[in-house]
């Protein structure tokens, strides 16, 4: 299972601009397409072979006008809860002040392994300023500058050394079954499902902790089913009703999302889809994982006629196009109401994604389908699609077209081939990728 970093500090020390000197991206994940602003935070980084998850604590600072320390005391307990190794930046030019004490003292009670990263040493002059923050009690400050990516690659080098293993005899038993996540905002019904899957029959349900404390595989074995639930980082009731509850709901979607292999994505039926539902969508798009959207609380939904079912579908289909071939179940954790046609479009999902298509099929198929709709010519040349196949055992079905001119075959016509290979055979709820490249 992937492994999280947390950047926590101050406002304006520089977090984001060193996430994403980190992440090499210029904004992170940022599209423009509204409502996915807040994923900015997430992002991968490969380091020397070695990847990891990070995510920026900054940013996600709502009631702003509140006094800081509180958010910020909420954000750093989150991070410790969540990460497997925190980054603490600070402001070089600054110096210390009583905010970052405040935050170093929490720190240095986690017991995480912790970076303490002198932030904005732009020039040798301000190296000087870096000793003070030994007075922290956090070890050696990292000197880099997020903006010119000075020191960044030691500081990698450090990260990277510092991350917990991963232990491997329990990654193996866990990659035998199929592992389902249940994701989903706030209220939609996540816990409600989990116990309508699992029931009173607790005794057949056994806990596997995961490789971090805070993940936790419930193996669910009967009914002919067999696979492990991937708990949602244990999502707990917090005491306060006035933080940023979609902040948390993201950063502990993040961890199950990347330990599974399908999500079933909850959708509280009484409000429809929301932002926070494109948002953790676009996570689970990200990470190319299988999905499989229920719609939950159907019960309480007056007009369940076949024109308000199709209605609501294509809502969604179309807040979460392009990607559109996947289930969508209209069911209810409370009635149990197609609880279990849930989970069976869960497995089917996951077949799906492992699914492999004999190269003599591919190509039969296939080029008929590019005979019939060939690459627009560039130029005055053409495009010419000469061969296809499948790679076997990748975590997503791809599909490798070998052309001419790869280079000129743009979105639109990939998007055409990936539409035929999916009317031609079963990849309902899975991405694919689908690449070309030079015969």
């Amino acid at each position: 299972m992937g492994q999280l970093v947390a950047i926590v500090g101050r406002p304006n020390v520089g977090k984001s601009t060193l996430f994403n000197r980190l992440t090499g991206t210029r904004v992170a994940i940022v599209d423009d397409t509204a409502g996915t602003t807040r994923d900015r935070q997430y992002g991968k980084v490969d380091w020397n072979g070695k990847d990891f998850s990070i995510v920026d604590t900054g940013g996600w600072v709502v009631n702003s006008e509140d006094v800081f320390e509180s958010e910020i005391n909420k954000q750093v307990a989150l991070a410790i809860e969540q990460a497997d190794e925190i980054l603490f930046v600070v402001d070089a030019m600054n110096g210390v002040t009583d905010l970052d004490d405040h935050v170093a003292e929490i720190l240095r009670k986690s017991r995480k392994p912790v970076l303490l990263i002198a932030n904005k040493v732009d020039s040798n002059e301000w190296l000087y300023n870096v000793a003070e923050f030994y007075s922290l009690g956090l070890g050696e400050p990292y000197p880099v500058s997020a903006v010119s990516g000075y020191g960044t690659g030691d500081l990698l080098d450090e990260v990277v050394k510092k991350l917990p293993e991963s232990d491997e005899d329990e990654l193996a038993a866990l990659e035998e079954l199929p592992k389902f996540a249940i994701v989903g905002r706030p209220n939609a019904g996540k816990s409600s499902i989990i116990n309508a899957f699992i029931g009173e029959e607790r005794h057949i349900v056994t806990d596997v902790a995961g490789t971090t404390r805070d993940s936790i595989y419930t193996r669910y074995n009967k009914f002919g089913f067999d696979f492990y639930l991937v708990d949602t980082a244990g999502i707990r009731k917090k005491n306060k009703v006035n933080e940023d509850i979609e902040y948390y709901s993201v950063i502990r979607s993040i961890r199950a999302i990347e330990a599974s292999d399908v999500c079933i994505l909850m959708i509280d039926a009484t409000r429809g889809i929301e932002s926070q539902d494109v948002n953790i969508f676009s996570l689970i798009q990200k990470n190319k994982k299988g999905l499989v959207v229920c719609v939950n609380k159907w019960d309480l939904v007056e007009n369940k006629s076949q024109e308000a079912v199709s209605t609501f579908e294509n809502a969604i289909r179309s807040r979460f196009a392009p990607f559109t071939d996947f289930p969508i179940i209209f069911g209810s954790a409370l009635t149990k109401q197609r609880i279990y046609k849930v989970i069976e479009t869960a497995v089917e999902v996951y077949k799906n994604r492992k699914r492999t298509v004999p190269t003599h099929q591919l190509n039969e198929q296939m080029l008929e389908d590019i005979g019939a709709y060939p690459p627009p010519a560039n130029k005055g040349k053409f495009v010419k699609i000469k061969y296809v196949t499948m790679l076997k055992n990748m975590a997503v079905p791809t599909f490798i077209f070998f052309c001419n001119l790869p280079q000129w075959v743009k979105e639109p016509y990939r998007r055409y081939l990936e539409n035929k290979i999916r009317e031609h055979w079963d990849f309902t709820g899975t991405p694919i990728n689908v690449f070309m490249r030079e015969k």
